[in-house]
């Protein structure tokens, strides 16, 4: 049975960039890369050498555990550098790309029973897509999950607007979802916007639940949905995809490509014309910053959002999982009598400052933490952006002291890094929250799994 779900806890942090609703169009980038460090606790086992000759969807590596678990290239070309860091860790695989994309074909049918699914999938290397909860890893192919959920909107800052970017592509996504559901015995929760009226390629979609979920950010993040509508107990393990994820599913099984081409927006108060370009993942973003002025000044360039994105260099390439590259000023000059200023143009959730009289202003906000490290107090912070029935800051402590028994009762599985990514930003005491969450999932995968 559908529901409808409506969040009162949370933040809207408004910022200057939001992408134009225009496609923009730029020559292919040059180089592409894929790096394994996307993809949390992966250990890679290298399939290709430097200058080997790859297609769209020839296997690059995979995972050293689990060897049907492959990972593709997503262009075809040279392989030009393999970069590894310390301990020779494999950070990042790059290939020079054709002029004109080449792709490994691969014979599925959408008929097909749900092995032979699973199997496509591994063989071309869009089985990564699929994520699981709890732990948010790539998904073990031979369990059977409880649920499939599928976010259709991101409420993070500046986030692509997935109405936008999947107009007029009812029929792909419906044999995407059609293909997906063969995965569980469980239903596919399809989790669309209440806060506006949803896109037809969404409500009109057939053989899903779909749930209204409405409020402020983290209402878009899946583990706050899986939350209020079905809770992960231990031992439960649900998939989970995003909209894009689905096409290039459903690309798979009516073309036999690994076609990874998406819609990307270049967002930020730094950006000059915040728009959204098609490209394929793992493209180069020097062509999207060039094409818009970037201001001048120290900037930093995020793959992904300002709460959960990572940092990546003015030539660097698109994370796997992102559809969003964010550029902010770096934020690292002195400011004027710093928090004894008045905080007219600042934003934050205290009423000491004077942003919760204009809650629909944007703001021009930089990576400066306007703080250091404080002594961690109670302040109930945490509690008023998480709409989740959980008591963050004690399960935070349980994580730093690494009490398992602790963790498990205070409902470490039902969370993820990115869920508590707004308590990061709001606390006092500047913590970092999703490096205690996340090392606190991996003591309680290892011990416990």
């Amino acid at each position: 049975m559908s529901k409808d779900i409506r969040l009162k806890k949370g933040l809207n942090i408004n910022l200057e960039g939001e992408a134009d609703k225009v496609y923009a169009s730029i020559p292919q980038s040059q180089y592409f890369s894929i790096k394994p460090t996307d993809f949390h606790a992966l250990t890679p086992k290298m399939v290709v050498k430097e200058g080997d000759k790859v297609k769209a969807g020839s296997c690059l590596f995979f995972d050293k555990y689990n060897e049907f678990i492959r990972f593709s290239s997503p262009v075809s070309g040279e392989v030009t550098e393999i970069v590894r860091g310390a301990k020779r860790r494999i950070m990042e695989i790059r290939i020079a790309a054709d002029s004109e994309v080449s792709y490994k074909s691969f014979s599925l049918d959408a008929n097909a029973t749900r092995e032979q699914v699973i199997k496509g999938l591994l063989d071309s290397g869009v089985w990564p897509f699929i994520r699981q909860k709890p732990f948010d890893t790539i998904a073990n192919p031979s369990d059977n999950p409880k649920a499939i959920f599928i976010s259709t909107f991101d409420t993070a800052p500046l986030a692509p607007d997935n109405d936008f970017v999947l107009h007029g592509l009812d029929k792909e996504f419906q044999v995407g979802i059609d293909v997906i559901k063969k995965l569980t015995d469980g239903k596919v929760h399809l989790n669309v916007d209440g806060n506006t009226n949803p896109s037809k390629v969404f409500t009109d979609c057939k053989g899903v639940e779909i749930n209204k979920i409405s409020g402020p950010h983290p209402a878009g993040n899946v583990g706050v949905q899986v939350h209020h509508i079905d809770p992960i107990n231990k031992g439960d393990v649900v998939w989970y995809l995003y909209p894009q994820d689905i096409l290039t599913i459903a690309r798979l099984f009516t073309d036999g490509k690994y076609d990874v081409s998406r819609m990307v927006a270049l967002t930020g108060s730094q950006v000059e014309r915040p728009r959204y370009y098609r490209t394929i993942s793992g493209a180069s973003i020097s062509n999207m910053i060039s094409e818009n002025s970037i201001k001048d000044g120290i900037n930093r360039f995020i793959s992904g959002n300002v709460l959960t994105g990572t940092q990546i260099s003015a030539d660097g390439c698109i994370g796997f999982y992102d559809s969003q590259i964010t550029v902010i000023a770096e934020g690292n000059e002195q400011e004027f009598l710093g928090w004894i200023a008045p905080g007219l143009q600042k934003f934050s959730m205290s009423k000491s400052y004077f942003s919760w009289l204009t809650p629909s202003k944007k703001y021009n906000l930089n990576t400066n933490y306007n703080g250091e490290e404080r002594a961690y107090v109670v302040t109930g912070q945490y509690e008023k952006v998480l709409p989740m029935d959980i008591y963050p800051m004690q399960l935070i402590k349980a994580c730093m002291i690494e009490d398992v028994d602790a963790m498990e009762q205070l409902g470490i599985y039902e969370v993820s890094c990115e869920d508590l990514a707004l308590c990061e930003f709001v606390c006092t005491s500047k913590m970092e929250v999703q490096n205690i969450i996340r090392e606190g999932l991996d003591l309680v995968k290892k011990e416990c799994s």
